[in-house]
């Protein structure tokens, strides 16, 4: 499906999305990370920067980021999603993390704001 061997940049907007640690990642995105999760599947960051503050994360597996990013979208939030690693944060600083980054940005379930207990 894919026809681009990522072979030279094409000049469009969106940057080819990042990979590396998570604090090569980090450093990309100017933040120094406050680890909060550091297990083999996932390492969890916490970042503050002139953007804004959002959580970073990384995975081992594809499939281990995708569940996680399923599991994560219930509570809403928006989603720059890259090679098996996710930042999360508000639209605005997720959106300023795209260009620095690259990746693609997903949203949550929850746009109203309103948290309905079941």
């Amino acid at each position: 499906m894919t026809l681009a061997a990522g072979c030279g940049s094409h000049g469009d907007d969106a940057p080819e999305a990042t990979s590396g640690t998570l604090e090569e990642i980090a450093a990309k995105a100017m933040c120094k990370p406050k680890i909060s999760t550091n297990a083999t599947e996932l390492r969890q960051a916490n970042c503050t920067t002139s953007d804004g503050r959002y959580v970073l994360a990384t995975f081992a597996t594809d499939r281990g980021q995708r569940e996680w990013i399923n599991e994560a979208k219930d509570y809403g939030g928006a989603y720059l999603v890259g090679r098996k690693w996710v930042a999360v944060g508000d639209e605005t600083v997720v959106n300023a993390l795209r260009g620095r980054l690259g990746g693609s940005v997903e949203t949550g379930t929850n746009h109203s704001g309103h948290h309905h207990m079941s």
